[in-house]
């Protein structure tokens, strides 16, 4: 479906190349201050062609507001937010409707729709994201002012190029604990904060793109001063609103959260993050961050940290051996205008995705706060 969120709800709309994409966001409380100001930044940092490591295709993504707000205030009733298609060149997939591209979305629509959009990816689209990013400004927009929430993320891995990520490392740590968004959009298009391994990722994308060729990466992302109590278990644990809200982006592939996979190689005897009392904030901390900052499927206050992998995109402009929808071999070198890697534009939109889970998780709680506060002691 097309919606996300439950108090928090989000729909989304609109393919690749049709005349416009946005959304409508219900759920959002009144008198928040808002306006496209707020919202803009992110497509910005989002949108295509901003540099030769990423699609030439030349939007500006400029958003407006529908409806929900006055006066630069919200209103409580659904906030709906438009971006128009102006570069969209529909004749550039012609291909399409006789061959099915190899790793798309193609055959498993026609299959489940009976018809698919006859040009780019339609719903599959990475262009899709733009309305999960417009929401996801509005609800960072509300956890910055419920608790002076932080998200951050940053280029962790680009093919087989990685920065030291190990959840045992303090300086891994200390990073999460300092990283801006102002310094890793200083870095450059490759958005990685590690000076050490940055230029090789710009040229192992560089190699990549002057081949027509495409390679994956990895994510990162961090989100400080998250409220204490936020997540539903059992089935809807944090951290698995968490992944379901990455996995359902385009082109991802793995979600790891906390010490992830690693931390099965760590006995459960240093693996364990202790309690101690912070006289400063005046509760019970944890002394290490194994644990991601989510135990039993709730936020702990500590830092919340996972990362997110991203495929090689398919859509390359090499000659790949396929077959026609009636079963015919043949050839395809798709056209268009395509990311060598989607890794570093998937930055502002795993921030947006977090944004949105946590923002809906937050009036939740809020809600039980209130139905325990109507019962009483």
């Amino acid at each position: 479906m097309s919606s996300f969120g439950t108090l928090f709800r989000v729909t989304t709309y609109g393919e690749s190349h049709c005349k416009s994409v946005g959304c409508i966001v219900d759920g959002v409380p009144p008198n928040l201050e808002l306006t496209e100001d707020d919202i803009q930044p992110q497509l910005t940092r989002r949108r295509p062609g901003q540099s030769k490591l990423s699609t030439p295709r030349n939007e500006k993504d400029r958003v407006e507001i529908q409806s929900g707000t006055e006066n630069g205030l919200t209103l409580g009733s659904p906030i709906a937010m438009i971006v128009k298609n102006e570069d969209h060149r529909p004749h550039d997939y012609s291909e399409t409707d006789l061959y099915p591209r190899p790793s798309h979305a193609d055959w498993t629509y026609i299959q489940k729709y009976g018809t698919k959009s006859s040009s780019g990816g339609g719903r599959s689209s990475a262009r899709e994201t733009i309305g999960r990013v417009a929401a996801g400004a509005i609800a960072e927009k509300l956890l910055s002012k419920a608790n002076g929430v932080e998200i951050v993320a940053f280029v962790s891995s680009i093919g087989p190029v990685s920065m030291a990520r190990d959840a045992s490392d303090p300086k891994f740590h200390e990073l999460l604990n300092t990283v801006t968004r102002e310094q890793i959009d200083a870095t450059g298009p490759i958005r990685c904060p590690d000076e050490t391994v940055r230029e090789d990722m710009v040229k192992v994308i560089e190699k990549y793109r002057d081949a027509q060729d495409s390679i994956g990466g990895v994510v990162t992302c961090v989100v400080r001063n998250c409220p204490i109590g936020l997540g539903e278990p059992c089935f809807d644990k944090l951290e698995a609103k968490l992944a379901h809200a990455m996995l359902s982006l385009p082109a991802t592939k793995g979600f790891e959260f906390g010490s992830g996979f690693l931390g099965t190689q760590i006995p459960g005897s240093k693996h364990n993050d202790p309690f101690y009392y912070d006289e400063l904030h005046k509760r019970l901390r944890t002394t290490t961050n194994f644990s991601g900052g989510i135990q039993g499927g709730i936020s702990n206050g500590e830092n919340i940290y996972f990362s997110v992998a991203f495929k090689s995109a398919a859509t390359i402009s090499q000659e790949q051996p396929t077959a026609t929808y009636d079963g015919k071999d043949g050839v395809l070198a798709a056209r268009g205008r395509h990311d060598p890697s989607v890794t570093p534009r998937a930055v502002p939109i795993v921030e947006s995705m977090t944004a949105l889970v946590l923002a809906d998780q937050l009036l939740i709680q809020k809600a039980r706060e209130s139905g325990a506060a109507i019962v009483g002691n």
